[in-house]
């Protein structure tokens, strides 16, 4: 039996990878450009969606990194998380934890704690008016060197209380997680959890890195791993969360039909495979969008469905007592389903 739409929208989830700068959307970014007086090189919302044909990774990130030059103000980073947060609750996202890449803002002269008090306000708010959890992840952008990421997390510091981990991002192949073995040590010894891109371009190798050098506590992507068959039953045997993209996966190339996606050879495998939605505004589709599309590819049962909620949830960092509360939901609607 397959889920419908409407039972995959009421079943409580988490987003796990969603980077916020990726939810931009071009009417958003349009009203920004203007509040601020920044020019962009699109003269309608309809030739900014034109743009979002991308041959690969890299060739998205560049107009991500110049979508995002339009925020300047704190306001403008609680504008873009709120819409995001209110777009999520549509979904039936109850928790979610949100990459922000502050390199991709100071670099540009926007200070670390400008980004950080419109996001952290907005999320602040969005637990209060639309019941959305949340933690916050600060990624280090791995096209950039390590320095750079180690005085990004020495900004980061003075505001440990408002982020809950770290992760690595942006152009994956050729930036080994190795690479960023320093820092991935400090930020743990300050108590931060890791998470890391790994296995979306890169090989399995970038996987195993991931999980011995920086210690990561889930795997962003991890497509290529079951390129690895001691890989795939490591994963399984020691738990590790992978947060699949599947949209994300098919906008980038990374599969070029998304019957060949190899999220339900991961749940086979016995992995603990999420799904998410990544940089929604870019690849057309946010968490509701990504689950019926897989379902649809990939036949996905009423099963696989639950599973996939279930396994966000558990592998979430929200509190003990709420990860209990929205799992009995789950399997109450399950049952009920039946």
């Amino acid at each position: 039996m397959k889920a419908s739409d409407d039972f995959i929208r009421r079943l409580p989830k988490a987003e796990l990878h969603i980077h916020i700068e990726g939810s931009f959307e071009p009417e958003l970014m349009f009203e920004i450009a203007h509040r601020n007086g920044v020019h962009i090189p699109f003269d309608s919302v309809e030739a900014v969606r034109a743009a979002y044909e991308f041959e690969d990774l890299q060739s998205f990130l560049d107009i991500y990194y110049q979508g995002m030059g339009v925020m300047l103000a704190e306001r403008d980073f609680y504008d873009l998380t709120m819409a995001y947060l209110r777009r999520a609750r549509d979904d039936g996202v109850v928790h979610t934890e949100i990459f922000f890449d502050p390199q991709g803002h100071t670099g540009r002269g926007v200070a670390f704690e400008t980004v950080l008090n419109g996001i952290w306000k907005a999320l602040r708010d969005g637990e209060r008016t639309l019941g959305i959890t949340s933690r916050l992840i600060m990624c280090f952008l791995r096209h950039l060197d390590e320095d750079d990421a180690l005085r990004t997390l020495d900004q980061a510091m003075a505001f440990r209380d408002r982020i809950a981990g770290v992760g690595l991002d942006s152009s994956e192949v050729g930036h080994p997680p190795g690479k960023f073995e320093r820092v991935f040590t400090r930020a743990r010894e300050a108590g931060l959890v890791a998470v890391a891109h790994a296995g979306e371009e890169g090989p399995p190798a970038y996987v195993e890195e991931a999980l011995d050098l920086l210690q990561v506590a889930r795997i962003d992507h991890g497509n290529r791993a079951l390129e690895s068959m001691a890989l795939v039953k490591r994963l399984a045997a020691e738990k590790i969360p992978l947060t699949v993209c599947p949209l994300s996966n098919l906008k980038l190339c990374v599969v070029t039909d998304l019957r060949d996606h190899p999220l339900k050879r991961m749940l086979e495998a016995g992995l603990v495979v999420t799904v998410n939605s990544d940089d929604p505004a870019y690849f057309g589709g946010y968490v509701l969008d990504n689950f019926t599309a897989a379902r649809d590819a990939l036949d996905l049962s009423a099963d696989d469905i639950v599973t996939l909620a279930r396994n966000s949830i558990a592998a979430s960092w929200a509190d003990e007592v709420r990860k209990q509360r929205w799992l009995a939901e789950i399997d109450a609607m399950a049952a009920a389903s039946i």
